[in-house]
Parts: C-alpha cells; structure tokens; sequence
C-alpha cells in the first residue's frame, strides 16, 4: 500500500512538472512567433497542456514523447490519443509538428524532441516511449541523426522506446527514409525499436491524423510490441 502511494504521489508530481513546463513554453512561443505561425503554436501548445493533464493507467510511470499523434490532434477527447492502449500509468508530451530534428516543427527548436525530454522527464521514469518521424521527412539525415543523439544525452540512463512513422498517405513515400535511419539510430544507441509503417490504420480526411479507430488499432501495435521486446 505504502509503495503505491509513493508511486501515485510520484506520478502526480511529475504530471504537474510537466504542465508547469508546457505553460512556459506557450509563453515563450507566444513571444518568438509572429501572425500566424504565432496563433498556430499557441494552439498547439494549448494542445499539449490538454493531453499532459491527462493521466492514464496503473502501474509502472511510462513518459510518451511525441508530435501530434501522441497529443491527439483531430480527436474530440485528446485523452484517448494512441498513448493511453499502452500499460502502466501513462504520461504524455506530446506537439504537434515537432519531430527528432530541431527544424522540424516551424514552432522552432524549442519544441523538437530533444528540447523537451529533459523537462518532460522531470523526476525520471521507468520506460520513455518516443514516437514521431512523420515531421522529419523534409528533414536532411544529419539534421534528424543530430536531433536523435541530442534526444539520447538527455535520456541517458532511461529505459527507451522509439516508434518510427506509420506510413500516413500524404506522406506515404517520404516515410521508407526516415524508418530506416530511425531503427538504425535506434540500434546504435540500444533503444528498442516499433516499425509502424506496415500498419494498415484509419485516417482523417487530411490524410495524415488518426481516427480513433486508427488511434486505438496504433496504441494496440505499439503495447504488443513493446511487451514481445521485454522492455
């Protein structure tokens, strides 16, 4: 009983550092960007705020990191994003348009994958699961291996995931690239890595979110492959 309030109270804790952290960062976006960009960021972080109040599961603490189809864009209730298939009490930081290479996401670097990991983390947890890559794919190889080795330093010591794009249709012949240097860079710094590309999942009309059906047979993949790997 003890050790379960000790993980609640952890969870708790590390849920409120992660809001705290989202809030600053709007400010900040809401000062570095301009017209459009700048209404089209503070939507997005507004979105992230909302995903990381919800808290999902028991069990071991398990941080998601992702873009937009971790935080849920295009879902009436964001908090039944793919993240929430997974085991364990789930947090998520997710951003829409943010990827592994800091010039992903016109937002700027601030929001890239690596930026946010060590604030996310906040006190540590038992399993970070990162997934994203369908924002990187106009992104050169160097930019996305510098992102992915800058993501690695902060998660040093953890225990990592890295799920790599589905194949979405409107960037369907985009994705193969980017798959493949991401389970390479995944091998090289002995991250566990979920290929998604050949899932067959259901797609908004813009043709590159999830429905919730997609969003459910996604998290569902990713669950069973990460309790096939023992991780």
């Amino acid at each position: 009983m003890l050790l379960a309030r000790r993980s609640s109270a952890r969870s708790i804790a590390l849920a409120a550092c992660l809001l705290l952290v989202i809030g600053v960062l709007v400010l900040q976006l809401a000062e570095r960007a301009r017209g459009s960009d700048a209404s089209r960021c503070e939507r997005f972080a507004a979105g992230s705020a909302e995903r990381a109040a919800v808290v999902t599961g028991e069990g071991r603490d398990v941080l998601v990191i992702g873009d937009s189809w971790s935080a849920g864009l295009g879902l009436d209730e964001v908090g039944t994003s793919w993240p929430s298939r997974l085991e364990g009490r789930v947090r998520v930081a997710g951003f829409s348009g943010s990827g592994f290479s800091s010039g992903a996401s016109r937002c700027g670097p601030q929001v890239s994958f690596a930026a946010r990991a060590g604030a996310a983390l906040g006190a540590g947890a038992d399993l970070v699961v990162v997934e994203g890559g369908l924002n990187d794919v106009d992104q050169t190889d160097a930019a996305i291996r510098s992102g992915f080795e800058r993501l690695m330093r902060r998660l040093e010591g953890q225990r990592v995931v890295v799920v790599g794009p589905a194949t979405a249709p409107s960037r369907a012949g985009r994705v193969p690239r980017v798959d493949r240097l991401l389970a390479v860079l995944a091998e090289q710094h002995a991250a566990a890595y979920v290929p998604t590309s050949g899932l067959a999942l259901d797609y908004l009309e813009d043709r590159l979110h999830l429905t919730p059906e997609g969003h459910r047979a996604f998290g569902d993949a990713v669950a069973a492959a990460i309790a096939a790997a023992g991780v």
